[in-house]
């Protein structure tokens, strides 16, 4: 029987690595603004997705991947400092609807995909997750699976479930923003975003 604090402590973890506002953080915000709670839900639970990934490689201890991804962080780096720049652009340009707009099942996948692309892009979370293992205690669990599996589900759900808190606190919030308001939500969330890319971009040149 697998111990139930392998799921709470990875809760913890997943929850606590998510929590901090970035520039996932900042998207999710201004696309439940933009589009509505499952629009900014949806674009949490991709990060909540790789977050998972991530925390598969640190608890199966697969440290051939690990290594790889460490090593090629560089490329990482240059990607998704690219990709926030372009992203924050077209953000600050983009014209707010006057209501939150059903996203259909391609738009979903398109918000999903973005952020699931965005923070496997920052290999460095394979540090943070193998850093806290390691110092629970945890990492590999002595080729165990099962508590492994455990542990990854509870980062999963503890991302999730900072998601899902983040988007709906952030949806009730909507119809206080008048057209004005929303275009300068635009605006200062695409300059957040451009500022985050060009920041990744600027610490290759460390």
């Amino acid at each position: 029987m697998v111990d139930i604090s392998f799921f709470l402590r990875g809760f913890i973890i997943g929850f606590s690595i998510a929590a901090p506002v970035g520039p996932i953080g900042v998207l999710c915000i201004r696309r439940t603004l933009a589009g509505g709670c499952t629009s900014g839900f949806v674009s949490g639970l991709g990060a909540a997705t790789a977050d998972a990934v991530y925390g598969c490689i640190a608890g199966f201890g697969l440290t051939v991947i690990s290594d790889f991804l460490v090593s090629q962080q560089v490329w990482f780096r240059v990607a998704g400092g690219v990709f926030l720049c372009c992203l924050g652009f077209k953000t600050f340009l983009s014209v707010p609807a006057e209501k939150a707009a059903s996203a259909g099942r391609s738009g979903l996948l398109s918000v999903y995909g973005s952020t699931f692309f965005l923070t496997l892009a920052n290999p460095m979370t394979i540090i943070s997750f193998a850093a806290i293992f390691a110092g629970l205690g945890l990492a590999g669990t002595n080729g165990n699976y099962m508590p492994a599996g455990v542990l990854v589900l509870g980062v999963f759900a503890g991302s999730t479930i900072w998601w899902l808190i983040l988007s709906c606190s952030t949806g009730v919030f909507r119809a206080k923003f008048n057209h004005n308001g929303l275009q300068w939500i635009n605006r200062i969330s695409g300059t957040v975003i451009t500022g985050f890319g060009l920041l990744a971009l600027l610490s290759l040149l460390k």
